[in-house]
């Protein structure tokens, strides 16, 4: 038993996207008119001539895998000397005294173990040093 509207008008299914896509023009249209207007940011770059000294040469912490460490500073040599935790300390607060701006760098033997790379990090963290990074050598 089927049932007929008076109107004779069917159901429709489906959306009708004509008007959506209206819409879409307009904002297309008044995008490209106002994009033009708008005034982009501008970036001051520094120059060149502005620094006042070279950057400091990092010193370089190396850690075998007997958990051993060696201190190379670059300003005054590149000879490689043991230390202990505390001469490394005290090492680093002479030179952060001179640079609070002084950066030091962690070489470790791959054998060595994580842990002990993190002791180090942390150790120097703890005094004060900002900048701690890690030394690789790249693949060839």
């Amino acid at each position: 038993m089927l049932i007929e509207k008076r109107g004779g008008r069917r159901l429709m299914n489906q959306i009708n996207v004509v008007p959506y896509i209206d819409v879409m023009l307009v904002l297309l249209v008044i995008f490209m008119v106002t994009a033009p207007l708008i005034n982009p940011g501008q970036v001051e770059l520094p120059s060149i001539g502005k620094t006042s000294a070279p950057p400091v040469a990092p010193l370089e912490v190396s850690v075998d895998k007997n958990g051993n460490f060696s201190l190379r500073d670059r300003d005054q040599g590149a000879a490689e000397r043991k230390v202990t935790r505390d001469q490394l300390v005290a090492a680093v607060r002479e030179k952060q005294k001179r640079n609070p701006d002084q950066a030091v760098v962690i070489a470790a033997d791959k054998d060595v173990r994580y842990e002990s790379v993190l002791e180090v990090m942390d150790m120097l963290q703890r005094n004060n040093v900002q900048k701690v990074g890690l030394l690789a050598r790249p693949r060839n």
